[in-house]
C-alpha cells in the first residue's frame, strides 16, 4: 500500500512537471521569456517537495521488494570522484529601455533585442564529491561549456532585423550542495543547489554587444544515482540563472559608432543556462 503511495506521489509530480512544461511551450515566445524562470522555479519546489515527502516515508514496509545492492559501499567513502560529459542551452535574458535612437535625416528608430533561437552545446568536466552525511555532500564540478547565442535586433516601427552570433566558452566552477533521499535498490534521487562562477574565455569586442568575461551563476537541479556493477551512472538536469548584469555599456571598443544604438537600447543582460549532464563514478 505505501509502495502505491510512493508512487503516485512521484506521478504527481511528473504531472506537475510535465503541466509546468506544456505552459511554458503553449504561450508566445515574450511570454515564455518574461515567465519561463517561474515556471521552472515552481517545477523545482514541487520537486524538492516530492522527493524530501518520498526520503521521509518508512523504509521497512519495503522489505519485499528489495534487491541484491550494487557497489554498496560507494556513497561511504569521504572522497568521490569522476567524469562527465552533457548538453546545455545558453541564454541572455535583456532588460531592454526603449531608447530612441535618431539619425541625420531624423528618422527614429526603437531597437528591441532578444535571443531569436537555441542552439544546444556541449560540456565536459570532472566531479569532486566529498561525504558529510548520510544525506549530504558536497561537490565541485569544473565544467567547460562550449555553445553560442543568436541574439536578434528587432527594429520596432520598420520590422528591419539585425543578429549577432554570440559564441561562449565557459571555464566554471560550481560549488553545489547536494541532499539526496534513502537509497532503494540501486536508485537514489536527490537535488542540488549552489553558486557557480564562471569565466567567459571567447570575448570578442568590436561587436554590436560585448559581454563581461566574469559571471557568478546560482544553479538548481535534480538528477538521480543509479548503482551499476561496476560504477554509478547519474543524469541530472540543472537550471543556471546568472546573479551579475554581463552587458558592457562602455563602448569606447566601436570603430563603427551606429553599432552603439545597440547597446543603448539596453539597461542590462542576464545568463541563463539549462544543462542536462551525464555523470560517471
Amino acid at each position: 500500500m505505501l509502495f502505491c503511495t510512493r508512487c503516485s506521489l512521484l506521478h504527481a509530480f511528473s504531472s506537475k512537471f510535465v503541466r509546468c512544461l506544456n505552459n511554458i511551450c503553449a504561450s508566445s515566445s515574450l511570454y515564455i521569456r518574461m515567465n519561463a524562470t517561474r515556471h521552472i522555479g515552481h517545477a523545482w519546489i514541487v520537486g524538492v517537495v516530492a522527493l524530501i515527502i518520498f526520503s521521509m516515508l518508512p523504509q521497512r514496509h519495503f522489505a519485499q521488494e528489495r534487491k541484491v545492492q550494487n557497489r554498496p559501499y560507494i556513497d561511504m567513502r569521504r572522497w568521490h570522484y569522476g567524469f562527465l560529459f552533457g548538453l546545455h542551452m545558453q541564454d541572455l535574458e535583456f532588460t531592454n529601455n526603449g531608447y530612441v535612437h535618431t539619425l541625420e535625416d531624423g528618422t527614429e528608430e526603437a531597437w528591441f533585442t532578444d535571443v531569436a533561437a537555441y542552439n544546444p552545446g556541449f560540456s565536459v568536466g570532472v566531479l569532486g564529491e566529498w561525504y558529510l552525511t548520510q544525506h549530504l555532500a558536497l561537490r565541485v564540478v569544473p565544467t567547460m561549456h562550449f555553445g553560442d547565442k543568436m541574439v536578434r535586433f528587432r527594429e520596432q516601427k520598420s520590422g528591419k532585423e539585425e543578429k549577432q552570433n554570440i559564441k561562449s566558452t565557459y571555464l566554471s566552477v560550481p560549488i553545489n550542495v547536494k541532499y539526496a533521499a534513502q537509497r532503494f535498490n540501486n536508485y537514489r534521487p536527490y537535488v542540488v543547489v549552489g553558486l557557480s562562477p564562471m569565466i567567459d574565455l571567447t570575448v570578442k569586442k568590436q561587436k554590436a554587444l560585448l559581454t563581461k568575461r566574469f559571471d557568478m551563476a546560482l544553479e538548481l537541479g535534480m538528477g538521480c544515482d543509479f548503482y551499476l556493477p561496476f560504477f554509478k551512472f547519474i543524469p541530472e538536469i540543472k537550471f543556471c540563472f546568472g546573479l551579475t548584469d554581463l552587458l558592457v555599456k562602455d563602448r569606447s571598443d566601436l570603430i563603427d559608432k551606429n553599432l552603439l544604438k545597440y547597446t543603448e537600447s539596453l539597461d542590462g543582460a542576464s545568463s541563463r543556462m539549462v544543462v542536462l549532464t551525464f555523470y560517471f563514478e
